[in-house]
């Protein structure tokens, strides 16, 4: 798989997890990748394992959002665009291997992909001031 469609697959379950109870992610995952037969292991591991690290930052990815936007927490914010700026936020701050401009422009792209008509604007100008 290709870093976007493993990105995709991460926003995908991040998207999801907001939809059930913390007990019942294990069965969601296996479920997801049940009906995911293109994944190989290596696949697979890499979009649990990173799935799982931006859970654990999750209040401090939130915490950075809400101070980047104006009038706009994250409780308020669209769950789409949540879930793709905390991918998003995860790269920039967390992972080295991902650069800044990169981690960007391929949430902006999920954003035009998954979200609203304002979505990549939005998530643009969100990330623009985290950078």
């Amino acid at each position: 798989m290709s870093r976007r469609e493993l990105r995709e697959h991460i926003f995908k379950l991040l998207f999801l997890a907001e939809f059930h109870e913390q007990e019942e992610i294990p069965e969601q995952l296996t479920l997801y990748f049940d009906k995911l037969p293109e994944a190989e292991e290596k696949d697979e591991t890499y979009i649990r394992e990173k799935y799982s690290r931006i859970r654990e930052k999750c209040g401090e990815i939130d915490q950075t959002l809400d101070n980047a936007s104006k009038g706009w927490k994250v409780a308020r914010m669209s769950r789409v665009d949540v879930n793709i700026l905390r991918l998003a936020v995860y790269e920039m701050k967390y992972d080295e291997d991902i650069p800044t401009g990169v981690a960007i422009n391929e949430a902006v792209e999920l954003g035009k992909l998954f979200g609203g008509d304002d979505s990549s604007a939005f998530i643009n100008g969100i990330l623009g001031k985290i950078a």
